[in-house]
């Protein structure tokens, strides 16, 4: 027997309150240990089940909850097909009956014995003349129930909001009702977090009401206020870690590295061959004014496919090397890295080949350091980083490895920072005597709420115009029901290639065997599919088919680093008309004479690596065309998102898009970290007004208050929500 006299708070073993097993159950297939955790393992949805019904009043259609007693089982084979048939007949004591139907489920003859009493929900339907339910889920009262518990059951059952938990086969949905409701009986609320200021300007009930409603609300409205509580208190515990952390970082000691008005910057500037966008100007000066203070910058760069963001690195690393200290971009590929080493180089010119005999004297060295360097080249490109004469370094994860040592680094550029690890940032950052200054690029637009809450301790800086002589993209899907379409997307290929320009051809995977890594798995509603196309098998079929006589190209990433960046040469150099590849292209590669792009099995990318992909063309004077080839059906979720990927070029909205695609997740990456997570509530698009309130309250409450220290059970609240693990992966971002 358990104490129910004893009070039960948040850290309460489950087993003090609902004994042994029970929480053994709780604890094996949900991860449930404390009264608090199961008070925090709030319901997914709420269901509706109609009331309680009057047998006799049951229309076709209608969505109802009866109470009513197991008259008769019949299991008999089906005879269309394989399978039996369970088939129970149910009444009310009006004399009216009802038939309930189970397919090949005849073990539930045992449970469902004739004159057992239960609550049956579902929809009327009508066969041969007969009512009945198909399927209904149902719960059977207890055989020697009394007439109060019985009315307990049915309120829970068939009340006008049921709570629908995440569950497991071995503790179901209302099991878990059934022991939240015991612990809910003699449950002290903790000491409300929030201080009473913030909820009354935010209008926010008390967390024991709010916790005690979202599991048995007494109303719609009701429900409403314990999640607008409940969400307040995740997405203010979010801010306020987020916002201490940004406090803390901008008092960290670090090097300045003011700009010189007659150094290496100076120089590049007066040799552009056009003007900086009115963007890259004010987010150069943003970064100017950064690298000039005692404190580490550390900021997030954001800029549509194409934006320049590039140019505004280079400047920055510029800025650096007038001050006497070395720069380092980082690059998640070897293709990009030597993408990067090679268009930098470009631009630098003579000023990145100080040293050599038409180098600048007065410039720098440009360096790439990847892991497929020749031992000498190796050994030559470590001593020039290693002594300083190499200002600005390029590189993949290889400048992470020991042996890579700088003389002093003051800037580090993440290029593309979501394909890195937290610790791989961290060990480019520990390579500097003091904190280094940060630079974290990215051309995945990120709606506003999740840079606040993902990015939060970052300050952002956006690029949304496009250079000059940029050219516009069209998009169009091409789909299954006009098999015309692709072959004139064919021939659109080589009517470009004819004019003297080029075209990519992007696949899902690289080969037949190749693990489908990066397909993006089937909506709710979409059916099981082929495997997606291969570029080892597309290639050949558009050399012996409908891109016979051009010059066709393959790249993946499996392919060894020099006949990638051979491949990438000639495709560069026009000596290739089309390059058929993985989404190995997918950032960076820039070669302006590209204007086509037809991208096979579009469906199995998302949102946002289509908008990437297509940023690949239109990238000089041409304008840019970007086919996206499907079998997905008109109707389908699959279909949809394509045809609003072709629908607009505005990667904000396209990235709100694919939050929505991919259901947001656990926003302070309880994948990265593999940690269950309190964050439960919180949507970033839904949210938006909440959590731009929440940070206002969290900065002021911080700027007051630092460390919390007027406030700890709000310190307690948000330790318990954002543990120190996802509180280190947000701020390293």
């Amino acid at each position: 027997m358990t104490d129910t006299t004893t009070v039960t708070t948040t850290g309460t073993p489950l087993e003090k309150v609902l004994g042994a097993a029970k929480a053994k159950a709780l604890a094996t297939h949900l991860d449930l240990h404390t009264a608090g955790d199961l008070i925090y393992h709030f319901p997914r949805r709420y269901d509706e089940r109609g009331e309680h019904t009057d047998m006799r009043k049951l229309e076709v259609g209608e969505q109802v909850t009866l109470l009513a007693q197991v008259k008769s089982t019949t299991v008999r084979p089906m005879r269309q097909r394989r399978g039996n048939m369970l088939e129970i007949t149910i009444g009310d004591g009006s004399g009216a009956t009802l038939t309930c139907t189970f397919f090949n489920q005849a073990w539930r003859e045992r449970e469902l014995r004739t004159g057992r009493w239960g609550l049956f929900a579902g929809k009327i339907t009508e066969f041969r003349g007969k009512r009945q339910l198909n399927g209904p889920a149902y719960q059977l009262l207890k055989a020697d129930a009394t007439q109060d518990e019985a009315a307990e059951e049915i309120e829970e059952f068939a009340g006008a909001l049921i709570p629908v938990y995440p569950a497991a086969a071995a503790v179901p949905t209302w099991t878990i009702a059934r022991y939240v409701r015991e612990v809910l009986e003699n449950f002290q609320p903790p000491e409300d977090p929030l201080p009473g200021t913030v909820r009354a300007s935010r209008n926010l009930i008390g967390i024991g009401k709010a916790l005690r409603e979202i599991h048995r609300p007494s109303s719609d409205k009701d429900l409403h206020l314990a999640k607008y509580r409940l969400k307040w208190d995740e997405a203010f515990a979010v801010q306020l870690t987020l916002v201490q952390r940004k406090a803390r970082a901008s008092a960290l000691p670090g090097r300045s590295r003011p700009r010189s008005e007659a150094g290496l910057l100076a120089k590049f500037d007066a040799t552009l061959p056009y003007e900086l966008t009115e963007g890259q100007a004010q987010v150069g000066e943003e970064i100017a004014a950064d690298l000039a203070r005692e404190h580490p910058m550390h900021r997030l760069l954001q800029g549509e496919v194409g934006s320049g963001k590039t140019l505004v690195a280079v400047r920055a690393m510029l800025q650096v090397v007038d001050a006497g200290g070395q720069a380092a971009l980082l690059a998640p590929t070897e293709v990009l890295a030597t993408q990067h080493h090679r268009s930098i180089g470009a631009q630098l010119g003579a000023l990145g080949r100080a040293g050599e005999l038409d180098g600048d004297p007065d410039g720098t060295q440009l360096t790439l350091v990847t892991g497929s360097l020749g031992a000498a080249a190796r050994r030559a490109a470590l001593a020039k980083v290693a002594d300083g004469s190499a200002g600005i370094v390029v590189g993949t994860h290889a400048l992470l490895y020991e042996g890579v040592d700088f003389h002093d680094l003051a800037l580090v550029v993440v290029d593309e920072q979501h394909r890195f690890g937290v610790e791989q940032r961290d060990a480019l950052r520990a390579k500097a005597a003091q904190p280094p200054h940060v630079l974290v690029m990215t051309a995945t637009p990120i709606p506003r709420t999740v840079a606040m809450t993902v990015y939060g301790d970052l300050e952002t800086s956006t690029l949304s115009q496009l250079p000059r002589g940029r050219s516009p993209i069209a998009s169009h899907v091409v789909p299954p029901e006009r098999p015309a379409f692709l072959e004139r997307a064919w021939q659109r290929v080589r009517e470009e290639v004819k004019a003297g320009h080029q075209a990519y051809v992007v696949c899902p995977r690289i080969g037949a065997t190749e693990a489908e890594e990066d397909e993006q798995p089937p909506g709710d509603n979409e059916p099981a599919r082929r495997p997606p196309l291969a570029v080892m098998e597309v290639a050949p079929i558009l050399e012996e088919g409908p891109l016979h006589g051009l010059r066709i190209g393959i790249l993946h990433g499996k392919l060894p680093a020099d006949e990638k960046d051979a491949v990438m040469r000639r495709f560069a150099a026009g000596d290739l008309d089309v390059l058929v590849a993985t989404t190995v292209i997918e950032v960076g590669v820039d070669v302006p004479n590209s204007t086509v792009m037809i991208i096979m099995d579009a469906d199995r990318f998302g949102v946002s690596q289509l908008h990437q992909l297509r940023g690949r063309v239109g990238r000089g004077s041409a304008p840019g065309i970007c086919l996206l080839v499907t079998e997905a059906t008109e109707g389908t979720p699959a279909r949809e998102r394509l045809d609003a990927v072709a629908s607009t070029t505005d990667g904000f909205r396209l990235a709100e898009l694919d939050l929505e695609q991919r259901r947001e997740g656990d926003v302070l990456g309880a994948l990265q970290s593999g940690r269950h997570s309190h964050l439960r509530l919180l949507s970033l698009l839904r949210d938006k007004n909440l959590i731009t309130d929440a940070r206002a309250e969290a900065s002021e409450l911080v700027s007051e208050d630092p460390t919390l220290a007027k406030h700890p059970a709000l310190l307690a609240s948000v330790t318990a929500l954002v543990d120190e693990e996802r509180a280190e992966y947000l701020e390293k971002g």
